[in-house]
C-alpha cells in the first residue's frame, strides 16, 4: 500500500508537533511517525520528568534546613519514593497526553505509531506502508550512550531512561559520567537519602566549562556529602553479590567502587542507525549525526533534520528554534540560520549553572581584547536572603565593541537571571544597555548592573 503526502515528520519530540502544525495550517497534507512516546525524550524522559524529580528532591533539601530558617518539623524525615515517582509520572502524563491529543486531532495530519525507514529519499516504509513526499523532515533525537566498559554487558546498570522507573531510594547509586545528566541525578538521589559516588575519567567534573566552574561545581555536591572520583581511567564494571563493582584504574589491586545501583551517563548517540538513511542517501559524520546546512537541510534536496539528531544543537530549547528556522526558511519567506543561535544552556543541580555565549577559555583563544566582570553570589541580597550563597557571575566583555561576549552565572535563579544578559547578546546592543538598567530590587539580576560596573581587563 503506497499513501502520498505533501510532507512527512519522522518523530514527535519538541520540533516535530510544531511543524507538523505549520505544514499542516499552509494547507500541506501531512503524516507523522512516532515510534514510541508521543513528545519524545523532553517530555518522557529528559527534561520534564527529570526537572520535576529534582523539585522534590529540593523539597526534601529544605526541609532538611527547615530548623536554618526557624521552622521546627518534628520527626526525621522520610522520603516516599513511590509517591515521588507517581508525582512525576502525573506531570510527564499530562504532557504526553497532551502533544497526543494535539496530534490526533490536528485537521490534516494522519499520525503513524511505528518504525520509520527510508526506501529512497522520498519514500518512508512503517508497518508495511510506504508514505511517499516531496518532503520529508527527520526528528528522531537520540539516545544514552552505553561506552565499551570491561564488563557493563554482563552487570545490572540504568540510563536517564531507565531511571525514570525507578520507585525506590538506591543504597548507594554509583554515577560514571561527571557532566549534565549525572550531576542532576547525583544530587537529586543524594537529597533523597542516597548514598552517591561520582566517577569521572577527565581530571575535572563538565570539562567543557571554565576551570573555575568546573572546581565550584563538585564544592557545591561534595557539601551536600555527594562523593567525587576523577581521573578514572581504563573503568570496568563487575558483580559484587546482589551490588555492582566499578574499577577506577588497571592493573592488579585496582582500586574500585562499590555500589548498590549503576547509572551510566556518558554522553547520547543519535538514533540514525536504523532508519535507513543509506537508501535515501543522506549524510552522516562519524558518530552517526546527519550532516545538515545552516537551514538544516541535509545532503538530499527536500529532507531536512531538526532537533538533536542533526549534532547542531543538544536541548529541548535548540530543538525549538529548529523548527522555528526551517518553518520561517519554507513557509514564511524569512531567512532564518543555526548560526545566528547563541550557545546558551543550564545544568541544572541546586544552585544550577547558567551558560550563555564564550566561555572565558574560548575568549582567550580568540586572542581578542576582553573585559571580565566577577561577583560572589554571598554579595547578593536575594542569595543571603534565602541562605543560598553559594557560586558566583562571570560576565566576559569585547573591550572594542562593548559587545557581551559570554557569561556564567552559578547560583540562586542563575537560570533566570541570565535571560537579561541573554537578550542584550541578541540585540547585538553594548554592555551599557544593562549596566544602565535600573532593575528591581531585592534580585538576583539587579547586581549585573553593578557587576558591569566593574570590569577589568582580561590578562
Amino acid at each position: 500500500m503506497v499513501s502520498k503526502f505533501d510532507a512527512i515528520v519522522i518523530g514527535t519530540g519538541q520540533a516535530g508537533p510544531s511543524l507538523a502544525a505549520r505544514l499542516t495550517q499552509s494547507g500541506l497534507k501531512t503524516a507523522i511517525v512516532e515510534r514510541k512516546l508521543f513528545g519524545g525524550t523532553c517530555v518522557n524522559v529528559g527534561c520534564i520528568p527529570t526537572k520535576t524529580l529534582v523539585a522534590s528532591a529540593r523539597a526534601a533539601h529544605v526541609a532538611r534546613r527547615a530548623a536554618d530558617y526557624g521552622v521546627m518539623i518534628g520527626g526525621p524525615l522520610r522520603v516516599d519514593m513511590k509517591t515521588v515517582k507517581a508525582r512525576k509520572d502525573a506531570v510527564v502524563r499530562q504532557s504526553n497526553e497532551g502533544v497526543t491529543r494535539w496530534l490526533r486531532n490536528m485537521p490534516n495530519l494522519s499520525v503513524y505509531e511505528g518504525h520509520a525507514r527510508f526506501e529512497g529519499p522520498h519514500a518512508v516504509r512503517v508497518n508495511g506502508e510506504l508514505l511517499q513526499a516531496d518532503r520529508i523532515f527527520i526528528n528522531v533525537g537520540t539516545r544514552a550512550h552505553v561506552p565499551d566498559m570491561p564488563g557493563i554487558r554482563d552487570v545490572p546498570f540504568l540510563t536517564n531512561s531507565g531511571m525514570m522507573e525507578v520507585d525506590f531510594l538506591p543504597e548507594h547509586l554509583v554515577i560514571v559520567g561527571g557532566s549534565y545528566v549525572g550531576l542532576e541525578f547525583a544530587q537529586m538521589y543524594r537529597r533523597f537519602g542516597s548514598r552517591v559516588t561520582v566517577v569521572e575519567a577527565k581530571p575535572r567534573l563538565v570539562a567543557r566549562e571554565d576551570e573555575e566552574v568546573s572546581a565550584a561545581v563538585p564544592a557545591v555536591l561534595e557539601k551536600e556529602g555527594v562523593e567525587v572520583r576523577l581521573n578514572a581511567q581504563c573503568m570496568s564494571a563487575s558483580r559484587r553479590g546482589n551490588g555492582v563493582a566499578v574499577g577506577l584504574s588497571c592493573g592488579d589491586g585496582a582500586e574500585e567502587v562499590l555500589g548498590s545501583h549503576l547509572l551510566i551517563a556518558v554522553g547520547r548517540v543519535p538514533n540514525t542507525r536504523d532508519l535507513g538513511l543509506d537508501q535515501a542517501g543522506v549524510q552522516t559524520d562519524g558518530r552517526g549525526y546527519i550532516v545538515v546546512d545552516g537551514e538544516l537541510r541535509t545532503s538530499v534536496p527536500g529532507i531536512w533534520a531538526l532537533g538533536d539528531v542533526n549534532g547542531r544543537g543538544a536541548f529541548t530549547h535548540t530543538a525549538y528554534n529548529d523548527y522555528e528556522i526551517v518553518a520561517a526558511n519554507l513557509l514564511d519567506g524569512d531567512r532564518r540560520r543555526v548560526e545566528d543561535r547563541i550557545t546558551a544552556y543550564a545544568l541544572y543541580i541546586d544552585p544550577p549553572l547558567a551558560r550563555a555565549g564564550m566561555t572565558e577559555a574560548e575568549v582567550r583563544a580568540s586572542g581578542r581584547k576582553a573585559l571580565i566582570g566577577r561577583m560572589m553570589m554571598a554579595r547578593v541580597g536575594r542569595a543571603r536572603e534565602r541562605g543560598e550563597t553559594e557560586g558566583f557571575m562571570k560576565i566576559l566583555v569585547d573591550a572594542e565593541t562593548r559587545r557581551i561576549l559570554g557569561a556564567a552565572l552559578l547560583g540562586i535563579e542563575a537560570d533566570e537571571a541570565i535571560h537579561s544578559i541573554l537578550d542584550v547578546m541578541y540585540a547585538g546592543a553594548p554592555y551599557s544597555v544593562i549596566q544602565r538598567a535600573v532593575h528591581i530590587h531585592p534580585t538576583v539580576t539587579e547586581l549585573i548592573p553593578t557587576l558591569l560596573g566593574d570590569l577589568k581587563p582580561l590578562e
